[in-house]
């Protein structure tokens, strides 16, 4: 893939039918209502998944069997009345059930909006590889940046609904870490599941021409920094043009966090921009995966050079 972008899927419409599946862990009741409600707002009709409040009966971290996990994402992708699939919440599962999804299968439902963040990371890498798919790393529904955030819900129900006026995204503590503008294809997520789906067979191949979007939340700088080396390592930024950096909430001192990106980044040549607003943060942007991109470090800005969905 040079700037050749993946398959946009078609944008929302009120009255559309939308599922809502729990990939990753357990998902906690009041949020889930809150953020349904929420959703019946925009005027969707919205099927959820018959595991999402599921517990796993021995790990407490997975919302239900890796088994029934992925059975409510391969049944909500693969019926023809479903347009769209939310993720209720992050965590972590999402890796564990991936070799339980036919992508045969899901391939012919046609293309659809995937809609997740965090350790969704892990879904959207596997669909850009095996279905080809623009996705949308945004907050999830049974989450507080969702049901209770009203910006970072009111900007990702523009993107899903009216996304040709969602094409520059900025955020208010962007900054440049190194000045220059780019052109590529947008890929990435959270950084230490792209590390973890390093070598498992799950990874996009990176854009020959891309722009890498990374995050964190909780992470020590000493761990984001071997995520960083792993990646660097493996080819990961191989085919970057430019890098704009999202949220690092409880990832330490923002000096040090800082200090360590740019000891990392700063030398591989390409613009960077500094916390665009987009992870897990307030008033959290969404970004479309897959898209064509220019990074503009000087003007701290993302412009999206085409609407994320048709």
């Amino acid at each position: 893939m040079s700037m050749r972008e993946l398959t946009r899927p078609r944008r929302l419409q009120p009255g559309d039918t939308v599922a809502l599946v729990a990939p990753a862990g357990p998902v906690p009741e009041d949020l889930l209502e809150a953020g349904l409600a929420q959703l019946r707002a925009w005027e969707l009709d919205v099927r959820v998944g018959k595991h999402v409040l599921d517990r796993h009966p021995r790990l407490d971290y997975l919302a239900g069997t890796d088994a029934d996990r992925a059975a409510d994402l391969q049944e909500a992708w693969c019926d023809p009345q479903v347009s769209a699939v939310f993720c209720a919440r992050g965590g972590y599962g999402c890796l564990r059930m991936i070799d339980h999804l036919d992508f045969a299968e899901l391939a012919k439902a046609g293309p659809k909006i995937l809609v997740g963040s965090s350790d969704v990371t892990a879904l959207h890498e596997v669909f850009a590889a095996e279905l080809g798919l623009v996705t949308i790393f945004a907050p999830m529904v049974a989450t507080k940046a969702f049901a209770h955030d009203e910006k970072a819900r009111g900007h990702l129900r523009r993107t899903l609904f009216e996304p040709q006026g969602v094409t520059i995204l900025t955020g208010r503590s962007a900054q440049t870490m190194v000045p220059g503008r780019a052109l590529g294809v947008t890929y990435g997520g959270n950084l230490s599941l792209l590390a973890g789906s390093l070598g498992a067979g799950v990874a996009a191949r990176p854009p020959e021409r891309g722009i890498a979007l990374l995050e964190d939340v909780t992470e020590e700088p000493y761990r984001l920094d071997r995520f960083l080396i792993q990646l660097i390592r493996a080819g990961f930024f191989q085919g970057a043009t430019g890098i704009a950096l999202g949220s690092w909430t409880d990832c330490g001192p923002t000096g040090e966090v800082y200090a360590m990106l740019e000891n990392l980044l700063g030398g591989l040549g390409v613009p960077i921009l500094w916390e665009l607003g987009f992870g897990h943060c307030e008033a959290q942007r969404t970004v479309p995966l897959g898209v064509a991109a220019e990074l503009d470090a000087d003007a701290q800005r993302l412009s999206i050079l085409q609407p994320a969905l048709r």
